[in-house]
């Protein structure tokens, strides 16, 4: 049997296999972030389809930090009954489910949370709206919503948590220089960007305890013009690693760095593939604990590669599964044809139209299949 379909543990948390379906937005809430019967649905078809480990949608832990409409909450207690229901679900079906935390900083909407974006620093360009540099009590409020969302989540059932610190949101500005330009104890050297990183983790782990899973998404690289680069997100990672970290999930890219943002389009061959696996590489030499890879993946010989090599333990996916949900099965099954993925990112078509997030190519081939209508 493949190695990508052996159990394995993060922390006590029993993993069926070593597919991780990576966060996403899937535009499926209430307005106000509560947890729908669509989401739970599309929840439930990810754990039919046989992937180990389910992490949620980005969750915001606080209204001002909302990214966009529809987006999945976790700010208050009276959204945990929605959330129980999701993991009751999962749990259910034999998965496993944790709960990403999500800030957006920065990159917040200031048109759903009618106030100003708040950011490390006050740097103009990334956005429409001007940001508002963040007060020592704002960053002590922020810690707290983190710590406050984790045990949320316990309640509601969720397997663990993981902290967002990628892909430019309010953690990942500060670890960036091109995002953080301050002069206080959160700005400056590494170590400086890093500490409300490790004060989030300090408050989640006095939240849930020293027995529940969390991991944590980082960047490898920003790719930006005085971003985070590769020798400093290796530093963060042995950082984190001391700290008590359970995992972490390699990826890269913020949304203004162009061709090399996160999700990255026309993957169309397997050199394109698996985009931060030399950067993984690189963590591995340093950082012993389990780490997670995504970015590109699409081809089971690719996977089942770098997971025998020893590069990460975990690979981590979300187009594939909004395409295929049932791909892992089908892998598992001996049918290891590569994702029918596109990378086309016109998943995000109908999430932005209010319509929640699917495959646009796929339900166009189901509407021509003998018995359905045509679109």
């Amino acid at each position: 049997m493949s190695k990508l379909f052996e159990t394995s543990e993060i922390n006590g948390m029993t993993l069926a296999n070593r597919f991780v379906r990576s966060a996403t937005w899937e535009g499926m809430a209430e307005a106000d972030g509560t947890c729908t019967a669509n989401l739970i649905d599309l929840m439930a078809e990810l754990t039919a389809g046989g992937v180990g480990l389910i992490i949620t949608g980005h969750a915001y832990v606080d209204p001002r930090g909302q990214a966009g409409p529809w987006q999945l909450g976790i700010y208050r207690d009276d959204l945990i009954p929605g959330l129980t229901r999701m993991t009751e679900t999962v749990h259910a079906g034999g998965g496993k489910m944790v709960a990403q935390l999500a800030h957006a900083g920065l990159y917040a909407d200031a048109d759903l949370t009618g106030r100003a974006p708040l950011a490390p620093s006050a740097v103009s360009g990334f956005t429409k709206a001007e940001p508002q540099e963040m007060s020592a009590g704002e960053i002590e409020q922020v810690v707290e919503s983190f710590s406050s969302a984790a045990g949320r989540a316990k309640a509601a059932g969720f397997d663990g948590v993981q902290i967002h610190a990628a892909h430019g949101y309010l953690l990942s500005q500060f670890l960036s220089p091109a995002f953080n330009r301050r002069q206080d104890k959160y700005g400056g050297g590494v170590e400086n960007r890093a500490e409300i990183v490790l004060e989030v983790l300090k408050g989640t782990r006095l939240s849930v305890g020293r027995d529940y899973p969390v991991l944590i998404k980082m960047n490898t690289g920003d790719f930006l013009e005085s971003g985070l680069v590769l020798d400093d997100a290796l530093k963060i990672g042995v950082m984190l690693e001391k700290a008590g970290i359970d995992a972490i999930e390699l990826s890269g890219g913020t949304g203004a760095s162009g061709k090399l943002r996160p999700v990255r389009m026309g993957i169309k061959s397997e050199d394109r593939e698996a985009y931060f696996k030399e950067a993984a590489v690189a963590f591995r030499r340093q950082v012993k604990l389990p780490l997670i890879l995504v970015g590109g993946i699409r081809s089971f010989h690719i996977a089942e590669q770098i997971v025998n090599d020893g590069v990460v333990d975990y690979i981590s996916m979300s187009r594939p599964l909004i395409r295929e949900p049932g791909l892992i099965n089908r892998w598992k099954s001996g049918d290891h044809r590569k994702s029918t993925c596109l990378s086309d990112n016109r998943c995000f078509v109908p999430i932005r139209q209010g319509e929640g997030v699917y495959c646009l190519t796929e339900k166009k081939l189901q509407a021509k299949r003998p018995g359905n209508s045509t679109i």
